[in-house]
């Protein structure tokens, strides 16, 4: 399958010089919730695909993949310890000691690759919707000098049109507020060991990665591929999950919403006054009742305006509460 590559300037200045970074060591990073109907075919399709780029040279023979149990109810946990006991050096497994979402669960596998002094991290779902074979176009635009590979779907015709709307809508709203974003990019993506370096900087408790990466900074590079169906089980981000994460965007990385309050107030102080002369107006001219409708509409509005103002200003509170308790974002149980 042919895939579409795009490279930042800087990455295109750097020329085709692979022989500083030959042969690198990749582990694959796969956070997995309730993915016990998926685990062995997701297995099967990475020990292909890692067989396949160490037969080629383009990583090394000690590539290996990490699946990280993000407190699973069903056997999850159970399937990736076979997995490791049939092939210790390929499989790896990180088992949370509770559930913690899955942006927690695929930083606590990032981490842990850094740990084993890894040259990549290539991070992915554990339902195979991202295409593995992207894989190989990522390995060689990190040869190329890329510290990070974004992996891009390339349409959205598998998405209903509903979420396709959504998801537009979000990039647009992300970048509107000032938040750098890769549009139509999910968590599919090739990060050096220098820019996972620069990520375990960064301590706050509420993780959105897909706007943390970007604000690294480093060299980077897409490649784009066409999203795939899901292997087995059930997708894990239903439209609840899914408002909660662009909630989660937007107040971790803008303060937009709050400056908007301001100019809301403002905007009801106007109104205000504009319903203040006309029900002097209608007083004066002996048409008091007929303001009624006005005085109620504004009453509503304005306790709309208020509700909505109090709602925001309560997201970024709970943000500061939850940063300033300084709890773990998760705690490892056990690790393969």
């Amino acid at each position: 399958m042919a895939y579409t590559i795009s490279m930042t300037n800087d990455v295109k200045k750097s020329g085709l010089n692979t022989q500083a970074k030959c042969e690198p060591v990749i582990a694959f990073v796969i956070p997995c919730y309730n993915e016990e109907a998926a685990l062995h075919v997701t297995a099967d399709v990475l020990k292909k695909k890692v067989h396949r780029l160490e037969n080629s040279h383009a990583v090394a023979e000690n590539s290996f993949v990490i699946f990280v149990d993000d407190g699973s109810s069903d056997k999850t946990w159970d399937v990736i310890e076979t997995l490791h006991r049939n092939e210790p050096v390929l499989f790896r497994g990180v088992k949370l000691a509770h559930n913690r979402g899955h942006q927690n669960a695929l930083f606590a596998g990032l981490m842990h690759a850094l740990s084993m002094n890894v040259d990549a991290v290539v991070s992915m779902d554990a339902d195979l919707q991202d295409d593995p074979n992207a894989v190989d176009d990522m390995v060689q635009e990190y040869l190329r000098g890329a510290e990070i590979v974004y992996g891009v779907r390339d349409n959205r015709e598998t998405d209903t049109a509903f979420k396709r709307g959504t998801a537009h809508a979000f990039y647009s709203l992300m970048k509107w507020l000032g938040t750098e974003t890769v549009p139509d990019h999910a968590d599919y993506r090739l990060m050096s060991r220098a820019a996972l370096q620069a990520l375990s900087q960064y301590k706050e408790s509420n993780l959105f990665l897909r706007g943390l990466v970007p604000s690294l900074g480093f060299k980077t590079a897409k490649v784009y591929y066409k999203r795939g169906t899901r292997v087995a089980g059930e997708s894990k981000y239903p439209l609840k999950k899914m408002v909660s994460f662009a909630i989660e965007g937007v107040t971790s990385f803008s303060t937009k919403p709050l400056t908007m309050i301001t100019g809301l107030g403002l905007f009801s102080v106007f109104v205000g006054i504009v319903m203040l002369i006309y029900t002097l107006i209608s007083v004066f001219s002996g048409h008091a009742v007929a303001g009624w409708g006005s005085m109620m509409c504004s009453l509503w509005i304005l306790g709309g305006f208020i509700l909505l103002a109090l709602g925001i200003i309560g997201e970024y509170i709970a943000k500061i509460y939850l940063e300033v308790k300084a709890r773990p974002r998760y705690i490892v149980e056990t690790t393969l």
